[in-house]
């Protein structure tokens, strides 16, 4: 799993790469987690880069989304594959994760 930390506008962009599974998410968690206690509170994870993510992964999506709105800020996500997006519907995350169909989306609904 490869992760990629940009500042993009009115929020930071963590670009993810590769496979969330059992095996990466912890590591995931603890990058995702260390960006919102530096104070980047408005994250957009990009997941065009991402083919799998397993029930590991949505624990570590749930557990930023929490860190970020617990601070006053949001995470949301670009760019979702079609297989990662069905995962998302069917555990019911697309009702509390926004998503968007690619990042300039998503960094532009925090405003400026």
């Amino acid at each position: 799993m490869d992760v990629t930390v940009e500042p993009r506008g009115a929020a930071t962009v963590v670009r993810l790469v590769g496979s969330v599974d059992g095996i990466t998410a912890g590591p995931l968690e603890a990058r995702l987690l260390e960006q919102v206690q530096g104070g980047a509170v408005k994250l957009v994870g990009d997941l065009s880069g991402v083919a799998y993510n397993s029930s590991a992964g949505l624990r570590a999506l749930l557990a930023t989304l929490k860190a970020t709105r617990s601070q006053g800020g949001d995470f949301r996500l670009a760019g979702v594959q079609p297989a990662v997006l069905k995962v998302l519907e069917l555990s019911g995350f697309t009702s509390i994760l926004k998503h968007y169909p690619d990042v300039d989306a998503a960094v532009q609904s925090f405003g400026a």
